[in-house]
């Protein structure tokens, strides 16, 4: 029996067929791709589903339908998927043992043999189904569409995107979406999770902040990554992440390199922790048993080197723990997506994020836009969150943050999952991620003129003279008046202006426009507004502005236009939202005493992921987070990973009361929030300073750093580390610069001194390059 959206798959698929050669089907991991597949080739041999001379494909005799798989363990799985259905097939694993194909209604083989191969095998192929299609792009895959040009191909992946924004687009025609992981974990057909990962200040996250080189795919280089992390130490915090998180459950690790693998599975096993490493290296017997020893239970942990990301079925994996760091989309989610899947008896799975993957495409729950990677318009590549711009990836997701002192932090818990997800669909634009089919045109032959559909459904009247382009759930068109605008799937209107030649949306969330004589204009897609030159974008943090010439816009529907000729030093990042200098900001906002010249000033502020207005700041609060009014009067409370909050208005003297003692309340609350960390850091930072004792220098390549206990309280980047003096210890940055910091690893004494002597009483005897002594008391 199939799921309903595994039946709607399907049926989007034999719509797709009836125009398309090509189709692409993208469904998460541990959503049935196999069992689509097996319909699909149960319905072109046997008839049970409708997907015969209507989709445009034969009904298959002989051996004409070719499942060709990445890997030959994936060859197998098939084999058994398929024969669940009672379908026979002939197979031909890449295992160079020199057979050559035979005749048979169904055939399952390697890429790497059909590549070998291809002059041996007899008949064409009607239908070819490529597994783990977004490898798609490589040689050996390319060659099916040239050596046979007549065949229709399916291809199947979780992950329709590629680090180098190179599309799928010159190999398929369509691309057919799944729902979301999110839908899916909402819906029980996926397994809740609980994700933990490393905080923003833990050692390790500023050790993979420090990776600069990169390979020739652009993902991390792995020789830089190896020497980085393939270390005891690292390798004992991810057993001890293991125990605290996951004890006494089964799952799997993915690692840097061969040799990480085998350290980990080798100190896991010496710490009474049943682990075994497989890799490329390791014998096809000898794997397929340890697989089954792991199945079975006998094995408690694989530890493996991309040999598991892709393909692996075994449900009642308790946890995933990610030790390789990763700027590959694809890789995240095919490593995650092996924990999610849902198993009898299995409650939920731990994520153990080791390496920050987190701060790099935030939880496996966004919903990802994979009709733009699908046409090369976005790459499947990360970013740091620091430097990221993509919303979904950050704003849209409210989550615990909850410390747990070692280094870790709950980013969501299980019992809090949905209500993240539902927050993080309320906060995230609407995107072609996530739908059952892409939107597209359909033109009705009597009256020639044009409506939209989303797969096999139409969603709107033929009503358009001409459909230009589709994008994101939004399509270009040209209304029966001759007057140009937007729509959404439905056909509703979201803008609309005068006749154009043409539009086409374009990156950066533009609509360029072509007027009639032959003029460009380009309309920001997130405030609706039109310009005659193409803006410059300005990133600050995650907010984004336009500029043009020396004047700055804002990307809201209620434009701010600053032409007081900034520099870089009048806006400013404030992580969740952007400051920018004004002169011409109302009285009620203005900066105390701020007359200058007969000008008030103060701040106008941009909300991350808000679209709607500007705003201007009232008031900063202790706790980090702002009171902001728009133009009307209306005051709302904006803070850090939380979507703003009205307040009150100034209409009038009783609800200006009202709003002023709501600002004093949040005021008030946000002063005891504030003292409340920083009471909370000080007794911490006093805890650390009193185990000074434990503090010892270690060494790291030719770099010393210092450590208390197994916690590294100051990175190895200094030349030289002299041994603490109660709280206190020396350090040497470069050649005779010399400085103090303290055991928590703050530093007290900038790097300058030609010497430095620390006494037992907390003082301190500086000496100058010129010989020069002073004595200063530490803090």
């Amino acid at each position: 029996m199939l799921r309903d959206y595994q039946e709607e798959i399907i049926a989007c698929l034999n719509e797709a067929w009836r125009t398309w050669r090509s189709v692409m089907v993208q469904m998460p991991t541990g959503t049935g791709k196999t069992h689509v597949l097996a319909a699909v080739v149960s319905g072109l041999t046997t008839g049970p589903y409708p997907m015969g001379e209507g989709s445009g494909i034969p009904q298959c005799d002989g051996g004409k339908v070719w499942i060709v798989a990445h890997r030959r363990e994936l060859v197998t799985q098939i084999e058994e998927t398929l024969g669940r259905y009672g379908i026979g097939t002939d197979s031909v694993a890449a295992n160079n043992n020199g057979r050559t194909a035979v005749a048979g209604r169904v055939r399952v083989m390697s890429i790497q043999w059909l590549a070998r191969h291809r002059a041996d095998m007899s008949g064409e192929p009607a239908l070819i189904v490529i597994d783990e299609a977004h490898h798609a792009q490589a040689k050996t895959y390319r060659m099916l569409w040239e050596q046979w040009p007549e065949a229709r191909f399916l291809g199947l992946t979780a992950t329709p995107c590629r680090m180098r924004k190179t599309g799928f687009t010159d190999l398929f025609d369509t691309l057919i979406c799944s729902p979301s992981i999110a839908e899916f974990v909402g819906k029980g057909f996926l397994s809740t999770f609980d994700y933990i990962s490393i905080r923003t200040d833990s050692y390790e996250q500023r050790l993979i902040d420090s990776l600069e080189k990169r390979g020739a795919d652009g993902d991390y280089q792995m020789k830089e990554m190896n020497n980085a992390l393939n270390r005891h130490p690292n390798i004992e915090k991810l057993y001890e992440s293991v125990q605290e998180f996951a004890s006494n459950r089964k799952g799997i690790v993915y690692a840097i390199s061969i040799d990480h693998a085998r350290n980990i599975a080798r100190y896991y096993s010496r710490k009474g922790l049943n682990a075994v490493a497989i890799d490329s290296r390791t014998p096809m017997a000898e794997r397929r048993q340890l697989v089954e020893d792991f199945k079975n239970g006998s094995i408690k942990v694989l530890v493996n080197v991309d040999v598991f990301s892709e393909g692996f079925d075994c449900p009642d994996v308790e946890f995933v723990q990610m030790a390789r760091p990763t700027l590959s989309l694809s890789k995240y989610l095919q490593q995650v997506g092996r924990g999610l899947r849902r198993a009898e008896g299995k409650q939920t799975c731990v994520l153990i994020d080791n390496v920050g993957l987190y701060r790099v495409f935030g939880l496996p729950t966004v919903a990802w836009d994979w009709q733009a990677m699908f046409h090369g318009e976005a790459a499947g590549k990360g970013t740091h969150e620091s430097r990221r711009h993509d919303k979904p990836s950050t704003a849209a997701m409210q989550t615990e943050g909850c410390g747990l002192g070692n280094g870790m932090e709950v980013i969501v818990s299980r019992d809090k999952l949905l209500a993240v997800i539902a927050e993080q669909n309320n906060a995230q634009p609407a995107t072609s991620a996530g739908r059952t089919a892409e939107l597209k045109a359909w033109q009705d032959e009597k009256s020639r003129l044009w409506g939209l559909q989303r797969g096999h459904k139409k969603t709107t009247d033929p009503v358009f003279d001409t459909v230009f382009d589709i994008k994101d759930g939004m399509a270009a068109v040209r209304f029966s008046d001759k007057s140009c605008g937007l729509v959404d799937a439905n056909g509703d209107k979201i803008w609309q202006k005068g006749a154009y030649r043409s539009m086409r949306f374009s990156k950066n969330s533009f609509l360029t426009v072509h007027t009639h004589d032959g003029k460009l204009r380009f309309v920001d897609l997130h405030g609706l507004h039109m310009y005659a030159q193409r803006p410059e974008i300005k990133r600050f943090g995650n907010v984004e502005m336009l500029k043009i010439g020396h004047i700055y816009y804002s990307r809201t529907k209620k434009l701010y236009v600053n032409n007081q000729n900034l520099n870089s030093g009048g806006i400013s990042d404030h992580k969740f939202y952007v400051a920018i200098f004004d002169y011409a900001t109302p009285s009620f906002c203005c900066i105390q005493d701020s007359l200058v010249n007969g000008c008030r000033w103060g701040y106008v502020c941009l909300l991350d992921g808000d679209y709607d207005s500007f705003y201007h700041i009232y008031r900063w609060l202790a706790d980090g987070s702002i009171i902001v009014a728009d133009s009307s009067g209306k005051y709302y409370h904006a803070a850090m990973g939380k979507r703003k909050e009205y307040v009150g208005c100034s209409e009038s003297d009783e609800s200006r009361g009202r709003c002023q003692d709501a600002i004093e309340r949040i005021s008030m609350q946000a002063q005891k929030t504030s003292r409340s960390i920083e009471t909370e850091k000080a007794e911490k930072r006093l805890r650390l300073l009193d185990s000074s004792c434990k503090a010892v220098p270690f060494r790291s390549g030719m770099k010393w750093g210092l450590r208390i206990g197994e916690r590294v309280t100051a990175p190895p980047v200094y030349r030289n580390v002299r041994p603490p003096v109660g709280k206190y210890c020396a350090v040497e940055k470069n050649y005779s610069q010399w400085g103090i910091i303290a055991v928590d690893g703050t530093i007290l004494v900038e790097p300058q001194y030609q010497d430095i002597a620390i006494g037992e009483d907390g003082t301190a005897v500086l000496t100058f390059v010129t010989g020069k002594k002073v004595v200063v008391k530490l803090q």
